[in-house]
């Protein structure tokens, strides 16, 4: 088995600044690289077979880049009511999502593929979360969003921050999928690999 301390070909096909951060915690060397594909959801594709999807497209995209590499792609969304909210951009779409969200269960399903672009092997699966949030008054909601700004956030909050104040609780088995990259997961397929951490 390899050791976390050895030279590892890792790569996060990424952007994501929250990504990376979280994938710094596990204390292993890797790259990034910007996966170019079209994010756009298929007729009648269900949010749990989207972001799987998204998130192996998101590793195939850079493949040919990292031979002999393990890539990770990753995607999320957010879901209220069975509908997708993708991240707000801007302020007035981020109060009208939290206005959706308060007093609501809003359903995060994060995608996490592990592909070995030497011997082709892909190892991939959705993560749940669910996060319950307070009835929110108007208030709260521009006090929030002038104190955070989470624009680039599905779901326009951010629970490694002050978001968690909008919350009641939160149900699932790793809050780093909340942030955008299963961390439990994440490591028991790296093992699979032969990539042992710590």
């Amino acid at each position: 088995m390899k050791s976390h301390s050895e030279k590892i070909r890792l790569v996060l096909a990424s952007t994501s600044p929250f990504r990376k951060a979280l994938l710094e915690k596990l204390g292993l060397p890797f790259s990034t690289a910007t996966p170019d594909i079209d994010e756009s959801a298929k007729p009648e594709e269900s949010p749990q077979a989207l972001v799987s999807r998204l998130a192996e497209e998101k590793a195939l995209a850079v493949a040919t880049d990292f031979p002999d590499s393990l890539i990770i792609g990753s995607d999320q969304v957010a879901c209220i009511d069975g509908k997708i909210l993708g991240k707000p951009e801007n302020r007035q779409s981020a109060i009208e999502q939290l206005q959706r969200a308060s007093g609501k269960h809003v359903f995060f399903y994060t995608g996490l593929c592990l592909h070995n672009s030497a011997s082709g092997k892909r190892q991939s699966l959705c993560e749940p979360f669910y996060v319950h949030f307070r009835v929110l008054e108007q208030q709260q909601i521009e006090r929030y969003l002038d104190a955070e700004k989470p624009y680039n956030c599905a779901g326009s909050f951010k629970s490694e921050g002050l978001g968690i104040a909008l919350l009641e609780y939160l149900e699932g088995d790793d809050p780093n999928t909340l942030i955008g990259l299963p961390l439990i997961r994440l490591v028991a397929i790296l093992a699979k690999e032969g990539i042992t951490v710590p």
